[in-house]
C-alpha cells in the first residue's frame, strides 16, 4: 500500500536526513554540497516570476485543463513569520508526485534533455530551489502534501534548503482558500506560499506590476496568468493586477519549412476597469543550423525555429517598454521593430538579455530577414501594408539588408552600454 504524503514525508527525514538518531557524519558533507548550492544561486540575478512562469509551463496538466497560473500578493501574515508581505502562487497542474518531492529533497540538477532548452531552470527540484532568492522559508501545498522548507539548517541534521517538515499549522488551507477566492473555493492542484524577505518585497512587486501580456505569446501549455493583491483595505494596494489569456485560431497555412497562424491575446488590467485585445500574426519558419554556428549547449539541435509575431493593431502594453525579443519568455531587450523575435535564444545568466556575441545567437539573427521576407510572401497584403509606416517595401531585397543593419545596430549597442 502506498505511503500517505505525511507517512512519506515522515520517511524522507528519516531514511535520508537520519532525523531521530544519531547525526550522520556524512551530513557535514551534504551541507557543504547545499552550502555550494545556495552560494550558486544568490550569485544569479534571476528574474524570479519568469522562474516561476516556466516551471508552470514545464509542469504536465490533465486532459481538458485549460493551464493557468494565478499570482496573489497579500500583507497578511498567514505564516506567522514576521513576513510583511507574501507572495501565493497557484497552478492547476497535476500536482506534485512523490518522486518531485524527493527531487526538491536532493541536490543535483536536472539532466533530462528537454529541460534545457529554454535557458530557464525547469524542474521541479533545482527549478523550486530558486525561490530561496526571495524567502527563506517556502511552502508547498500539493496532492496532500503540505511542507515547508528552511534556508536555515536544521536543528536535528544541521541541513538546510533541502529538509522537508510537515505543516500542521500556519498557513491553513483555509486561510489559504479565502485569500484565493473565498472559504468555499476549490483551490488549483498547487499552491506555493513564500513570505517574501524584507528587501524583496519591492523587488517582486515591481515584477508584478510589469508583467507584459505578450508573455503567453509563445508558451505552448500556459493559456491563463493572473495577478492580484489581497489587502483589507484595497486603497492599500499597490500591485497593478491583471488578467491574461490567450487563444490560438487554428485557421493554419503551412508550407514545407514554415508556417502561420493566429494568436488572440487579451489583457483585463483592473486598474483601468477596462480590457485590451489584440490578435497576433504568427509566423514561424524553421532553419538548418549552419556547422560554424553550433555551439556546446545545442550540439543535439538541427535546426532554428524562428518565429515573427506582427500584432494586428495597437500592441498590448503594460508598465514599459514592450520587448522586441524571446527566447520563449521575454527578455529585457527593446528592438523597436514592429514585431517581436522568438527563438532559442542562449541567454545570460540575468537571463534578461541574449548574448549577442554568441555564435549561435548570431546564426539564429542572421535568419531573421529572411524569415521576415518569408513572412511578407506568405502572410500577404494584410502584413504589408501594416508595417508600411517602417520602412518601404517595394523592394524586399532592400528591406532585409536594412533589417540586417537594424539587428547588427542593436547588438553593438546592447553589447557597448551592457543593456
Amino acid at each position: 500500500m502506498a505511503m500517505s504524503p505525511r507517512e512519506h514525508i515522515k520517511e524522507i527525514r528519516k531514511m535520508k536526513f537520519k532525523i531521530g538518531e544519531e547525526p550522520d557524519p556524512k551530513n557535514e558533507d551534504l551541507h557543504h554540497a547545499v552550502n555550494y548550492l545556495s552560494a550558486e544561486l544568490y550569485a544569479k540575478d534571476v528574474h524570479i516570476l519568469m522562474e516561476l512562469i516556466q516551471n508552470a509551463e514545464d509542469n504536465e496538466y490533465r486532459e481538458g485543463v485549460q493551464p493557468s497560473l494565478e499570482f496573489v500578493i497579500t500583507s497578511r501574515d498567514i505564516t506567522a513569520t514576521g513576513a510583511s508581505t507574501t507572495l501565493l502562487v497557484f497552478n492547476n497542474e497535476r500536482g506534485f508526485s512523490p518522486k518531485n518531492v524527493e527531487s526538491i529533497c536532493s541536490i543535483g540538477r536536472s539532466t533530462k534533455k528537454g529541460h534545457r532548452k529554454r535557458g530557464y531552470i525547469s524542474e521541479k527540484g533545482i527549478g523550486f530551489k530558486s525561490v530561496f532568492l526571495i524567502t527563506a522559508q517556502p511552502y508547498i501545498f500539493s496532492n496532500g502534501y503540505q511542507i515547508r522548507f528552511n534556508e536555515q539548517p536544521c536543528p536535528q541534521c544541521k541541513v538546510g534548503y533541502i529538509v522537508p517538515e510537515w505543516v500542521d499549522d500556519k498557513p491553513t488551507l483555509s486561510t489559504v482558500k479565502e485569500i484565493y477566492g473565498g472559504s468555499d473555493s476549490f483551490l488549483p492542484a498547487t499552491t506555493i506560499v513564500l513570505p517574501l524577505k524584507p528587501d524583496k518585497v519591492q523587488p517582486v512587486k515591481q515584477q508584478l506590476s510589469t508583467i507584459h501580456p505578450e508573455i503567453l505569446l509563445f508558451l505552448s501549455k500556459i493559456k491563463r496568468l493572473s495577478v492580484k493583491e489581497d489587502n483589507e483595505d484595497p486603497m492599500l494596494n499597490t500591485v497593478s493586477a491583471v488578467s491574461i489569456s490567450s487563444e490560438i485560431n487554428f485557421a493554419t497555412k503551412k508550407n514545407i519549412d514554415a508556417d502561420s497562424f493566429l494568436l488572440h491575446l487579451s489583457a483585463d488590467e483592473h486598474c483601468k476597469n477596462s480590457e485590451e485585445e489584440c490578435s497576433y500574426h504568427m509566423w514561424r519558419q524553421r532553419f538548418p543550423v549552419r556547422q560554424e554556428n553550433k555551439a556546446e549547449k545545442r550540439m543535439e539541435v538541427d535546426e532554428w525555429v524562428i518565429t515573427l509575431a506582427f500584432p494586428n493593431g495597437q500592441r498590448l502594453s503594460r508598465g514599459r517598454s514592450s520587448p522586441g525579443i524571446y527566447a520563449f519568455l521575454p527578455t529585457e531587450m527593446v528592438t523597436n521593430f514592429p514585431f517581436i523575435i522568438q527563438a532559442d535564444f542562449l541567454l545570460a545568466s540575468s537571463r534578461e538579455t541574449i548574448l549577442l556575441d554568441n555564435k549561435w545567437n548570431q546564426g539564429i539573427l542572421d535568419c531573421v530577414p529572411s524569415a521576415f521576407v518569408g513572412s511578407i510572401h506568405f502572410i500577404g497584403e494584410k502584413l504589408e501594408k501594416m508595417l508600411k509606416d517602417l520602412v518601404c517595401l517595394r523592394c524586399l531585397a532592400s528591406y532585409r539588408q536594412q533589417l540586417s543593419l537594424s539587428l547588427n545596430l542593436v547588438r553593438d549597442y546592447q553589447s557597448k552600454t551592457g543593456g
